[in-house]
């Protein structure tokens, strides 16, 4: 693995698990600056959005999981069906309460966004300018950002 170029900054960023989303926009300057220029921490940071997102998944994936337990237990009503039943609502709820935790706590719902605003900006650039221009202003500088 590469060194990092500012150690000082990279260990600021480390701490922060490499969120600059909260910082104000005159913050963030630096540290987008120091994120383009090391790829140590760039590759750190891509890490821990990728688990970020893993982790929503994975609950997503386990609520699903527990709704068809449920629905499945209703539907063929076995003997101690209430009991299962009450399981499956019960791990339903965790892994609903585990998604939203991680989706509070770190800068997944965020980076999600930005990728589809970075796609949207690809889709828009290719548009012809007679489409572009039929485009709402205010849409237009949501999409572009200028």
């Amino acid at each position: 693995m590469s060194i990092c170029v500012d150690p000082l900054v990279g260990k600021i960023l480390a701490g922060w698990r490499y969120d600059i989303s909260g910082l104000a926009p005159e913050m963030r300057e630096d540290y987008e600056e120091h994120l383009d220029a090391c790829e140590r921490c760039r590759s750190r940071q891509k890490l821990h959005r990728t688990i970020d997102i893993s982790l929503i998944a994975l609950a997503s994936i386990s609520a699903a999981v527990f709704l068809l337990a449920f629905g499945v237990i209703r539907h063929l009503g076995p003997r101690h069906a209430f009991w299962l039943e009450i399981a499956a609502l019960t791990g339903f709820a965790l892994s609903a309460l585990i998604w939203l935790a991680v989706a509070v706590a770190t800068p997944a719902p965020m980076a999600v966004v930005d990728a589809a605003k970075l796609g949207a900006r690809h889709v828009h650039d290719r548009l012809p300018l007679e489409i572009r221009e039929r485009l709402p202003e205010d849409l237009r500088l949501k999409i572009t950002g200028s």
